[in-house]
Formats: structure tokens, sequence, C-alpha cells
């Protein structure tokens, strides 16, 4: 039975799905009622490359979680991340008709939609576009603008794109799964959504998500998303190191990387040696963790390099864009070994973990709150802030009166308590995707 308040958030990660359903309790807390998880099949690098795995991956997570839960899955809101995107920085404005009147949700909305006409390139859409600070008549640096006079309105955006193959791909699969596609946010929004704090956001910090494909950035500052980033590199490429170097399966170096791999090579001393079993009757592999851990850490420099690459891109270098709060790192791959002082020495920035269980209720399952869930848990309240307060005929309504003033839009962060642009979007987005 789907209650009214039930969301679900579906992360189709490259190592794993993860179908994560809650709702919110008494205190504005996530509870999060069921996890469904699935090995994931058909992604490379966070982008779909085989339909049916996906479909298949995609359906087993949801049925382990509807039955955790006890609940019927129907709308899901999804992730996406992958090598494809991109983030680019555009200002624009619009000149109001009428300077005596305030200016109000329209004329935001309307500069909005000015953006999402920008011209991509071939086969690209815009996923977000989300204001960082406006401009009423020359002043400068205004939070938010509604309710006040002024005739030319203006503003600086945080434009994120993605190729629309890519996102079409994901909507095929979930369509296919029987699911419908509520919203598309981007992954480290989510993340960042689960695991930074407000004081974390206002003092500038980035959050690095290391998955198993892909890396995600999403760089903050004053309390605005500055910078978004996709390193198509993860844990898998740390693991595929260690099977080469090592010559063994591919299952034995991931075990062996998570039990005894460390980022740091100094930790182990040369006589530590662990044994694997050989393949069918061969003899067993005797593996000096020192090596092991001198090959962990040669790829994980790889990854922090860029990401810090990244972080000076944003302009980090700058006082006034200093970023106070550090680094946090979180997914499946920020919980390897001594990552945190290995981050730490390379960018000479303070390090933390961030686990996403400060927004969860108190007696959450501890697996829940492991890094690994961070993105599930960021998407599913996502799917919670934006759950519909209202019945269905009222939503029924809404959708034929907005048919006509849609944008393509898919997410702009609005503040709470007006309609979302997205909300307008989302029949256009079920079209779309029927037609295709």
């Amino acid at each position: 039975m789907k209650s009214k308040n039930i969301s679900v958030g579906l992360d189709i990660g490259t190592t794993k799905i993860v179908a994560m359903v809650g709702q919110k309790n008494e205190y504005g807390k996530v509870e999060v009622l069921g996890v469904g998880k699935s090995k994931s099949l058909g992604v490379h690098r966070g982008v779909v490359n085989n339909i049916t795995q996906t479909i298949q991956s995609i359906q087993t997570a949801v049925t382990e979680a509807e039955a955790k839960a006890d609940v019927s899955i129907d709308e899901v809101i999804v992730g996406i991340a992958g090598q494809h995107i991109r983030s680019l920085q555009h200002s624009d404005y619009i000149t109001r008709e009428n300077a005596d009147e305030v200016i109000n949700e329209d004329d935001i909305d309307r500069l909005i939609n000015q953006v999402h006409k920008l011209v991509m390139l071939p086969g690209e859409e815009i996923i977000h576009v989300l204001p960082q600070e406006f401009k009423v008549d020359g002043q400068a640096e205004i939070k938010e603008p509604i309710g006040m006079y002024g005739g030319r309105l203006e503003a600086n955006f945080h434009v994120v794109v993605g190729q629309v193959s890519s996102i079409r791909n994901i909507g095929r699969c979930i369509k296919s799964a029987g699911l419908t596609m509520g919203k598309v946010t981007l992954e480290p929004i989510a993340s960042s959504d689960a695991v930074l704090s407000q004081e974390e956001k206002e003092a500038g910090v980035a959050l690095i998500d290391i998955g198993g494909g892909t890396t995600d950035l999403a760089v903050f500052k004053d309390g605005i998303i500055r910078h978004t980033a996709v390193i198509p590199f993860g844990g898998n490429v740390i693991t595929e190191d260690v099977k080469e170097g090592c010559s063994i399966i591919n299952k034995q170096a991931e075990l062996l990387k998570i039990k005894f791999g460390s980022a740091w090579p100094g930790e182990n001393k040369e006589t530590e040696i662990v044994s694997i079993p050989g393949l069918r009757g061969r003899e067993p592999k005797e593996i000096s963790l020192k090596t092991l851990s001198k090959i962990i850490n040669a790829r994980v420099i790889e990854i922090i390099e860029q990401a810090f690459l990244e972080i000076k891109n944003y302009g980090h270098e700058d006082p006034k864009k200093k970023l106070i709060a550090g680094i946090v790192l979180t997914g499946g791959g920020s919980q390897l070994k001594h990552l945190k002082q290995l981050v730490e020495y390379i960018t000479g920035m303070d390090t933390r973990v961030g686990y996403p269980n400060e927004h969860l209720a108190g007696d959450s399952d501890p697996q829940t709150t492991s890094p690994t869930f961070s993105t599930a848990v960021g998407l599913l309240m996502n799917a919670l802030e934006n759950a519909p307060a209202h019945d269905e005929a009222d939503l029924e309504e809404e959708a034929s009166s907005e048919e006509e003033v849609m944008g393509n839009e898919i997410d702009t962060q609005l503040p709470l308590g007006r309609k979302s642009i997205f909300e307008k979007w989302t029949d256009k987005f079920k079209e779309f995707l029927d037609k295709a």
C-alpha cells in the first residue's frame, strides 16, 4: 500500500543500484522504511550501457525495497552522474515592463526559462539551472529578489549540462521496470544534501563523492553551489589495478582492497603478507600488503589530484573564495583506510568523512548511515521535499492547466513553499518519454 507521504530515491550507480523508501517522522527527520540493493550490471562509469541488465537490476532493488517497507512503489526520483556531465557559469537578465510593481516568482521563472533556451552543443540538454546571486538595477549580491522594486533583474547561474541520450536511456530503463520517473537530480547535489551541514555550505566546502565508476564533486560557498564536476573514475579503477598488479581475479581484488587496502603505504611493514587461494587447485598466491598499498596509493593520488584540480578551477586559491570547511569525503570509496590523511597531505585542506546521518531519524539502521548510501539518502530527502501534499484529483487538474506554461526544466532550487518549476515540467517529460 502506498501512503501519501512516502517517497522513493533511486541511485543508479556503476557498482550497485539502491532503492530507498522513506517518510518524514513527526520531528521532520527522514525515516528510512526499506532499502533494496542490487548489483549494477549494465552501467559503466555512471552511464547505462546495457538496457536489459539495468532494467533487471532496478527491478531487483525495487522489489527488495517494497518487501522490506511493505509498500508498493510507483514513482522514483533518480540521480544522474556519468562522465558526460559538465557545468558552466552563465549570467542573464530580463527587463521588466513595469518597474513600479515588485519582483515576483513569475519574473524569476521568466529569467530561468530564458537560461534554459541557451544553445547547447548537439545532443546536450540542461539538467539544472541553479541561480547563484541576483542583481536588481545594478545592485549586486542579492540572494532573494522577490518583493523588491526594479526594472532590470539579472542573475548569475550555475548550469549543469548532460547528454540527452544518457538521460533518455535512464528514463527508458525506469519506465520498462514499471516505474514512473519523478525528477532527475545531479548526484553530487543529492549527496551534499545528505552529508553537508548548512554551516559548512556557508563557510565553503568541497564534497568529493568517490563512487565505483565516477567521482563526483560539488563545491559550496556562502550557502550556494558554485561548481560541480564528474571525474570519470572511482573505486573500480583501484580494484582493476590491484587485479592487474597482483594477477588475481576481480572478486579477490575487491575483497583485498576492502579488507587490507590502505591509501598510505608507510603504514604497512614489509613482512605483512596475505595469502590468496589459487584458482582450481593452483598454488595460493602470497601478496605483500606494502605492495598492495603502493598500487592503491598511486591510483588514489590520481583521483584526488583530479578533484583538487576542479577545486582550483572553482578558484579556491582566491582569498575571497577560500573553502574554510575544507573537504568532505563520501561514497563507498571514502571508506578506504587512511584516505583522510592522504587527502589532507595532498591538498592541505581540512578533511572529514561524511556520513548521511544528520537528517536521518535517530534509530536508523547503521547500514543506512554508511557513506555508501549518501546519494540514495540525498535523493530520498529530495523526493520527500518535493512530495506533493495534495490529493490526486488536484494534481490532475493542475497538470492540465499547466500544459501551456511548460519549459523544459528539471530542477531549479527555489525557496521552499512555492511551486517548483519541475512540477510544471514533469508531465512534458513523461510525454517526451512516451514518444521515445
